[in-house]
């Protein structure tokens, strides 16, 4: 059969937790809530290679302006072989046929591998915008100033 890439939401939780974690994502640990965040994610594609989850990429769109990709994950063994280019190439099709005008993720400023990669296919950095985050105690707190 070989490689293929098709839409897919329902994934075995051994084998995102595999994805994950090859990837350094914390996420992995936690294969079982993965696989119901990804059932109910905008769209999701998943590469494989004869039955096995190569990469996986998903994205959530406004349908108006922008299509914000949260995961575009390949396994080590498949990187370099342009299977994430492809997968990233599949979302944005998807993301223009939405009619959204642009596609946004975000990478760990550190992570030079996939900033070269971001760069390769045209993405431009926005040094401008940070990153806010609300977890824990702080986002228990905030849910009960209502």
């Amino acid at each position: 059969m070989g490689l293929i890439y098709i839409e897919e939401k329902d994934f075995k939780e051994e084998e995102l937790e595999e994805l994950f974690l090859s990837a350094g994502w914390a996420s992995g640990k936690y294969p079982q809530k993965l696989a119901a965040a990804l059932r109910g994610y905008g769209y999701v594609l998943a590469a494989r290679d004869n039955g096995r989850l190569a990469g996986l990429a998903g994205a959530m769109d406004d349908g108006v302006m922008t299509a914000y990709v949260h995961y575009l994950l390949v396994l080590p063994e498949y990187r370099g072989r342009g299977y994430g280019k492809l997968l990233l190439k599949r979302l944005a099709r998807i993301a223009v046929q939405r009619g959204c005008g642009r596609l946004e993720w975000a990478c760990l400023d550190w992570n030079e591998p996939s900033i070269a990669f971001y760069k390769s296919v045209g993405a431009t950095a926005l040094d401008e915008w940070t990153t806010y985050r609300v977890t824990g105690d702080a986002l228990l707190a905030l849910a009960s100033r209502i």
